[in-house]
């Protein structure tokens, strides 16, 4: 283990909140692998602050692609006991932010790529590393153009978010939409007068609503889920500036998570039809009244036949015969939507420790996720006697 948690300790060391630059851990990411012979690809976003990172080691070939976020959540407002941007080691348990999202991962990975350097591989091993996961899978979006262009589209892919290193083949997708309210403007004095955008934002509130009942009654069902049907979930809902005047604008900011059986344009559309209705019911008297929707992020979801070679594949690699499907997003989709079989397995509980103060990945997770990627080396190198 002293690799991996050494390569855990450089990661966990670089504070890579979203909010800030990922590059000083990409930089030595990037000597790491370059060191051990892989062909690296530097990939800066457009603001030069932060980076991805495609790698790739052996011959040419389609070969197999382990891939990891960069970027960690804040730890603003949690109540830590240890410094969250050092390693720190007790019963067990390797303590630090990323330690289970997802730095484990790719301290194993790279662990890996040490070991895969001083073999004779028969088909390349793979790496992808990305950034602004945790605003909404942002980063892998201005990447996933240029995987084919650098190292070439796998035969296969695996996403190392934390699973309890159980085999994920399914989440949802997710849309993040934002509704704009246009009213009238006036004294409240004489507040019936005027059309309160702050009204019209709960008339469309109390329509999403009605939605999420359809979808919890009536709509598509996956009972692989915890909650088997698509979601509707309003996040935020601001308006207005003072008591005693109303308010002509508003804005709610909210999302859908669908199952695979619920299409996206089909959801878009009810909402759409939603906020047609709410604009109906004013238009006599307030023919000004708008409501305006706008998705400002999204990503797709994911759903793997229980029966798939890829789901054998990674149930061989990770000595399990069980399959799940989880409630957080991932980057898999993006991968999937290549025509790349993926899925999910990593070491660390998300629900036990992601996000979370304290936040923790045992060596005993880190222990099975480096014999995963050892099995998989297996399968990568060549035949003693070829």
């Amino acid at each position: 283990m002293t690799p991996t948690l050494d390569i855990l300790a450089r990661l966990v060391g670089f504070d890579t909140t979203s909010a800030k630059s990922n590059l000083a851990l990409i930089d030595f990411a990037q000597e790491f692998l370059a060191q051990r012979g892989f062909q690296t690809h530097r990939l800066p976003d457009a603001t030069g602050q932060k980076a991805g990172l495609f790698a790739s080691l052996g011959p040419a070939g389609k070969g197999v692609l382990l891939s990891g976020h960069t970027d960690v959540v804040p730890t603003t407002g949690q109540n830590w006991t240890h410094d969250p941007f050092t390693l720190t080691h007790h019963n067990g348990r390797a303590y630090g932010r990323g330690t289970t999202d997802m730095k484990g991962f790719i301290a194993c990975t790279l662990a890996l790529a040490d070991r895969a350097a001083r073999m004779d591989l028969a088909e390349p091993l793979k790496i992808a590393l990305s950034y602004d996961e945790e605003i909404g899978c942002v980063g892998i979006q201005h990447l996933i153009g240029d995987l084919e262009r650098t190292i070439g589209l796998p035969r296969a892919c695996l996403v190392g978010e934390p699973t309890d290193m159980q085999v994920v083949i399914g989440h949802k997708g997710k849309a993040a939409l934002r509704a704009t309210f246009h009213g009238t403007s006036g004294h409240s004095s004489l507040a019936p007068r005027y059309l309160n955008a702050l009204y019209i934002a709960g008339d469309f509130m109390a329509e999403l609503r009605k939605i999420q009942n359809v979808f919890a009654t009536v709509g598509a069902r996956d009972e692989a889920y915890d909650i088997p049907y698509s979601t509707l979930h309003i996040g935020q809902l601001t308006g207005g500036t003072v008591l005693n005047i109303v308010p002509d604008r508003a804005e709610m900011v909210f999302e859908y998570r669908h199952v695979a059986a619920d299409r996206p344009a089909d959801i878009l559309s009810r909402i759409n039809q939603a906020a047609e209705q709410v604009q109906d019911n004013y238009r006599t008297h307030f023919p000004d009244v708008k409501i305006e929707i706008a998705q400002f992020n999204a990503y797709p979801g994911l759903d793997v036949p229980p029966d798939a070679e890829i789901t054998r594949l990674v149930q061989h690699l990770a000595q399990t015969n069980q399959t799940t499907k989880v409630a957080y997003g991932t980057e898999a989709g993006f991968f999937d939507a290549l025509g790349i079989p993926t899925v999910v397995c990593g070491p660390g509980s998300m629900e036990g420790q992601g996000h979370k103060a304290d936040e923790y990945v045992t060596v005993e997770q880190l222990t099975a996720c480096d014999r995963m990627l050892d099995r998989l080396l297996d399968t990568l190198r060549k035949p003693l006697d070829s």
